[in-house]
């Protein structure tokens, strides 16, 4: 008999599901399910991190099951990760209610050809990761970001994510309907333009105006209404509050090239979580001490997210290595 429901379901980009075999075989299946569960996790979770730790337990939960009796790995394999991701928002939103200043997910650099966060291939797939809606996602409950994530990341239909959560589809349906009108307030989300290239065009004028104190060439690329955010996380010197309106932010952008510590860094631009962004060293090849995450709308920056905790850039730092 095939399977059905969430057991059989797999999302667009997903590895193929195998039969579980015992020995080496059941390491193959689970390290080909990996870049996609990595993707779950993080999505979920915002932190490289933590998923990194939901999908090692979720390999050690693959180890020790009845794998006979799993007729498909990739269904039952997603459905313990984001359980697993489940219990460990609840812990999370706690802790962010008591974070140091703004936060914000921890980079990850998607130009590398690792894939490690699945497939970017479509504008909704790089949109799924980018900084912005990973942040807008702290608005919703754990169980509203796991059906939107499911149903808009993967691709899975209501009735599958409501057997991946154990909950009635009519639920399902109620959350993933709530998630968007969260998202959706108090203004519509924002999607990538379609042409990459003018944003990393942007990108990169954003960057050379800013070491070159070119106020004009600022003013060109901010949107009036402009924000920006800086992530220390208590341990670096950032701004804890976010600045907002293209004079502010002017000023703010300046006033960091102008730091004495500047003089030392060196910055390039990468693609970061799906989009164009500046990754800042000390000196050539040396540790990495910030990432920052322009976010373009119809030609002009109207966002600038700042990731410079430490603890923050431990993944991209091995990335870069």
């Amino acid at each position: 008999m095939p399977a059905t429901g969430a057991e059989a379901a797999r999302p667009t980009g997903a590895e193929p599901a195998h039969v579980a075999e015992a020995g080496p075989a059941h390491v193959a299946v689970f390290e080909a399910n990996r870049p996609r569960l990595f993707g779950l996790a993080y999505r979920l979770l915002g932190t490289a991190s933590e998923a990194e730790d939901a999908v090692q337990d979720a390999y050690l939960r693959w180890d020790a099951a009845d794998r006979a009796a799993i007729r498909t790995p990739a269904a039952w394999l997603t459905k313990v990760v984001t359980n697993l991701c489940l219990n460990q928002l609840t812990s999370a939103r706690a802790r962010r209610e008591c974070y140091v200043g703004p936060w914000l997910p921890e980079p990850v650099l998607t130009d590398l050809g690792s894939g490690s966060l699945g497939p970017l291939e479509t504008a909704e797939q790089r949109e799924s990761v980018s900084m912005a809606l990973l942040t807008l996602m702290e608005r919703l409950t754990p169980s509203e970001r796991a059906v939107f994530v499911l149903r808009e990341a993967f691709a899975y239909s209501h009735r599958d994510v409501a057997e991946i959560l154990g909950v009635q589809e009519p639920h399902a349906r109620q959350l993933h309907r709530r998630a968007r009108q969260r998202l959706g307030e108090p203004e519509p989300r924002r999607r990538f333009p379609v042409d990459g290239a003018q944003r990393t065009r942007i990108v990169q004028r954003f960057f050379a105006a800013t070491l070159d104190g070119d106020i004009a060439g600022l003013e060109r690329l901010l949107a009036e209404d402009v924000v920006a955010w800086a992530d220390g996380g208590g341990e670096v010197t950032a701004a804890r509050r976010p600045i907002t309106g293209r004079e502010k932010v002017l000023r703010y952008l300046l006033g960091l090239a102008r730091r004495p510590e500047a003089a030392f860094v060196v910055g390039a631009v990468a693609e970061v979580n799906g989009g164009p962004a500046v990754v800042l060293t000390v000196g050539e090849g040396g540790p990495l001490v910030s990432v920052v995450v322009p976010e373009v709308v119809d030609g002009r920056i109207v966002a600038v997210r700042t990731v410079a905790a430490p603890g923050k850039l431990a993944f991209a730092a091995t990335q870069l290595a």
